[in-house]
């Protein structure tokens, strides 16, 4: 419990996992590039300290994690001027739990080698919901002394651990588990649709469908959110629009996902509407694809 952590990125899956960090008692220093998001406020009112610069959360960690959007992102972060290479001491742990391709924390980890430092790539699932309650799903590329040494604080963001390979595989996992996803939204809002078009209540579809072969953690945590029209975002379209790329860029010449490319061309359909904010509803505003489309 004495292991000093820093977290770098605050927002609506940072937050949650940074407090959970903080409650369960280690030591936590974060930093947000927004200095004003609201998850700012939720990670310090769980008792991290927030601090204004990425070298003044590393530069006394044991284990650093980040959470942050794009490659680009996660490059700046880790990698830039003033990130955490440059700031961390050696031997230091960094964890990065952004969704990126398997090629890029494949590099992240050998630049990070270069300068004595470890690295473990550790993409989520399981949304907000699962950062609140502390029951995500992790996947993670890495050695095993490195996955071995950070169990205990996984344990406490996450449910289901899972060392997947090497650096790299647990992003591999991620996209696997990102087709699935898009996949399950398609059939959630293609039979809400049907639903409705039958006079079927479509809390119906939710609470007897979800007992059977047809459930899935679609369907019983958003099922009911598309329902009751709160398209709020647990996962902002955006972002899975982002992965479905990730996705599409692994691909072999010659290699096609025709249930990816649907789904994606739903997605930016709502993407496209608000003049041009729908990206930033949850994937559940698919539905909004079937209904206004």
């Amino acid at each position: 419990m004495n292991k000093q952590i820093a977290f770098l990125g605050l927002g609506l899956m940072g937050a949650p996992m940074t407090a959970n960090l903080a409650r369960s008692g280690y030591p936590v220093k974060g930093w947000n590039r927004t200095p004003n998001h609201p998850g700012v406020r939720v990670a310090e009112f769980a008792g991290a300290t927030i601090v204004s610069s990425i070298r003044e959360a590393v530069e006394t960690a044991d284990i650093v994690f980040s959470c942050v959007g794009d490659v680009p992102d996660v490059e700046e972060v880790i990698l830039g001027a003033g990130g955490v290479a440059e700031s961390a001491r050696p031997g230091t742990l960094v964890i990065d739990t952004s969704t990126i391709s398997p090629d890029a924390a494949r590099n992240i980890g050998e630049e990070l080698k270069k300068r004595n430092l470890r690295f473990l790539d550790a993409p989520l699932s399981g949304g907000d919901i699962g950062a609140k309650k502390g029951t995500l799903t992790i996947m993670v590329g890495g050695d095993i002394a490195d996955f071995e040494e950070s169990k205990p604080l996984l344990e406490v963001i996450g449910k289901t651990i899972r060392l997947c390979g090497a650096v790299g595989s647990g992003q591999a996992v991620k996209l696997c588990n990102q087709v699935l996803a898009s996949l399950h939204m398609v059939a959630l809002c293609e039979a809400i649709a049907l639903a409705k078009g039958q006079e079927i209540d479509p809390n119906l579809i939710i609470e007897v469908c979800g007992t059977g072969a047809a459930g899935s953690w679609a369907l019983s945590n958003l099922g009911s959110k598309i329902v009751a029209s709160d398209l709020q975002p647990g996962f902002a379209i955006k972002h899975i629009l982002k992965d479905l790329r990730l996705v599409q860029d692994t691909l072999k010449s010659g290699e096609e996902l025709p249930g990816v490319e649907l789904a994606g061309n739903l997605f930016k359909m709502v993407k496209d509407l608000d003049g041009g904010m729908g990206g930033e509803l949850g994937t559940q505003a698919m539905i909004r694809a079937y209904l206004e489309g």
